[in-house]
């Protein structure tokens, strides 16, 4: 990862969000990009190696691990924090629009012109309107993971052990998770921060309709 680009990005996010947007782009930063990089991924990463089922039926542990891990919640989690950056980088891409406008009109019409945007990153127009999207989607995003995991893994917890009958096992079989304590701490910590981040952005939203 180039860190030079992504904390110009970063600073971007920053510059052009209200104060309820710096505290949601902190808490995804540090709460959930950075326990996710340092600590999430090496506790997922024997997931399916220790995942043990008291059979040595050839195929009866994979079919197992399938059933209860159709997804892997490290693979979820990249895709949900993917998609919920997303918006902010679109609202710094409308201002860097706007930048690019204002200057090709300047060069056309010199430096006496009446200014287009006398501020390009104020939010009026069309901006209020991408950054207010900006947020009810990235609300949205994570209200959708959330079920998505409240789905597949009931309660967000994850047992000790699980009872597998699919073909080709023989018969019930135990099948053990590796860590589930700590995989289900984990999990309740990202759930708990996306409910914080769903909140900051509504009432980012709110503030932002009730200041316009």
């Amino acid at each position: 990862m180039n860190w030079g680009v992504f904390e110009g990005l970063l600073s971007g996010v920053n510059k052009y969000s209200t104060a309820f947007g710096r505290i949601w782009l902190s808490l995804v930063f540090i709460f959930r990009l950075l326990v996710y990089v340092v600590a999430a991924e090496r506790v997922w990463s024997d997931d399916h190696k220790d995942f043990d089922c008291n059979t040595r039926q050839p195929g009866c542990t994979n079919v197992c691990y399938d059933h209860f891990f159709p997804i892997s919640h490290i693979r979820l989690w990249a895709l949900q924090l993917i998609l919920v950056t997303c918006p902010s980088l679109l609202v710094i891409m409308h201002v860097a629009y706007r930048e690019a406008k204002e200057q090709r009109h300047r060069a056309a019409g010199g430096d006496n012109c009446r200014c287009i945007y006398p501020n390009p990153g104020k939010k009026r127009g069309g901006l209020w309107w991408t950054y207010l999207l900006s947020l009810i989607f990235k609300a949205g995003v994570d209200v959708v993971f959330l079920y998505i995991f409240y789905r597949f893994y009931r309660n967000y917890t994850l047992p000790r052990v699980v009872k597998c009958e699919l073909p080709p096992c023989p018969n019930v079989v135990d099948c053990f998770i590796s860590r589930p304590t700590e995989k289900t701490i984990f999990t309740l910590f990202m759930v708990v921060t996306t409910c914080i981040c769903v909140m900051l952005s509504l009432v980012e939203a709110t503030y932002l309709i009730g200041k316009r």
